[in-house]
């Protein structure tokens, strides 16, 4: 757990410090930033997407996980979640600052979604080499600053997303490692990436996109994989 723990560290300290820095930056500043971030993003998902070998899996898996999450409510239930919260912090002035379930939601996905968070955490449990999370963990460590810088505190928040997602990985890896294969990780990358082309979309308010109801592609891709494996 060593590497999830430092990455969990890096993000909190990230989004601490991008917060505490984002009441000092201009608003014109704050969103040349917002821009830089999403085109990063933007080719971050590109080149995600990219590590697919058959396009058709991608779009069954964004196609049934999306409408799972619309049926689901699952971007309805993150926003009330986090509405929530933020209306009991909302004593403190740093909780009124950014918009919160955006920040959590996004960050979240960025920094939970790709084969670094999937071989890391397996790697990490089954050898206890935890060299590719402290890689991840530097890189998000500077992400939550500049995310948290523009979102506020909910980057912050999205720690606890990365320490549940991560755990369970590490915590399960003899039992993920057996049912994961090269395939199904790609095609989840692929899947993620699909996903992260929609945040950069939302972060430069192109279009209002209900993010968290397509999550549940992320399980639906290796999914198909695994039934095509079966069939064929």
């Amino acid at each position: 757990m060593t590497g999830t723990i430092v990455n969990t560290a890096t993000v909190l300290a990230g989004g601490l410090l991008g917060t505490a820095l984002s009441s000092g930056l201009p608003v014109r500043v704050r969103e040349t930033l917002m821009t830089g971030m999403s085109l990063v993003v933007i080719t971050m998902g590109i080149k995600m997407a990219l590590e697919t070998s058959s396009i058709l899996i991608v779009l069954g898996s964004i196609t049934i996980g999306g409408i799972a999450g619309e049926l689901l409510h699952l971007q309805r239930r993150f926003d009330a979640a986090g509405m929530w919260l933020e209306r009991a912090l909302s004593r403190y002035p740093v909780f009124t600052r950014g918009n919160f379930s955006q920040g959590i939601v996004t960050a979240s996905l960025v920094f939970c979604v790709g084969p670094m968070t999937i071989l890391g955490s397996i790697q990490d449990g089954l050898t206890g080499d935890s060299t590719i999370l402290i890689v991840k963990s530097v890189l998000d460590g500077f992400a939550a600053v500049a995310f948290a810088s523009v979102m506020g505190i909910g980057v912050a928040f999205s720690a606890g997303v990365v320490l549940i997602v991560q755990g369970t990985l590490t915590l399960g890896s003899s039992y993920f490692s057996q049912i994961l294969s090269e395939q199904m990780v790609s095609e989840l990358t692929a899947t993620g990436g699909v996903i992260m082309l929609g945040i950069a979309i939302h972060m430069l308010e192109l279009k209002k996109i209900r993010l968290a109801n397509y999550l549940p592609a992320l399980a639906v891709a290796p999914l198909i994989v695994w039934i095509s494996g079966i069939i064929q």
